[in-house]
């Protein structure tokens, strides 16, 4: 009997140890996943514009990780879309959104009250102003997001073809 207590307890003993070194997998493989995810979001040019169709540059850098496409990210274009096809080791791909945005923010800036909302919603700070102060645009800088229209009170934001605009 003590020969099959044994045995029954070097089974147990050893099933321990595969739980424990598939847990250990398990949290090296997510430390690996957290530390590619990092890299991801790095190259992420940060305007959180949601036009890749997450709600910024961390969730889309999470989806990224996880097998989404690598080549949503009008802002970043198709440079940045290669640069994380190399870093995920995937094959470049053509971008899937356009570049750059066709449209552009515009402020009516006569009916402008200087309320700065528009302000606080611009993800990549493309407005100036101040408050009790007319605001506008920096073309350059606006990615066409459209999370500067919403907020304006008085409905002074237009988004144009950025042809339009220059």
């Amino acid at each position: 009997m003590t020969s099959l207590t044994t045995g029954l307890a070097l089974v147990l003993l050893g099933l321990a140890g595969l739980f424990a070194l598939a847990r250990g997998e398990k949290r090296r493989r997510a430390g690996e996943a957290k530390i590619l995810e990092a890299e991801v979001h790095a190259l992420l040019p940060q305007t959180q514009c949601g036009h890749c169709g997450y709600a910024g540059c961390r969730p889309y850098a999470k989806a990224v990780v996880d097998g989404a496409p690598a080549t949503l990210c009008a802002p970043g274009g198709q440079n940045g879309a290669d640069q994380l096809a190399r870093v995920l080791g995937r094959p470049s791909a053509p971008l899937e959104a356009p570049n750059p945005s066709p449209v552009v923010a515009v402020i009516r800036e006569e009916e402008c009250i200087g309320c700065t909302k528009c302000i606080q919603a611009c993800p990549v700070d493309a407005i100036l102003g101040a408050a009790q102060r007319m605001h506008s645009v920096v073309e350059s800088w606006c990615t066409g997001c459209d999370l500067c229209v919403a907020p304006c009170p008085v409905d002074c934001i237009d988004l144009i073809p950025r042809s339009a605009a220059q």
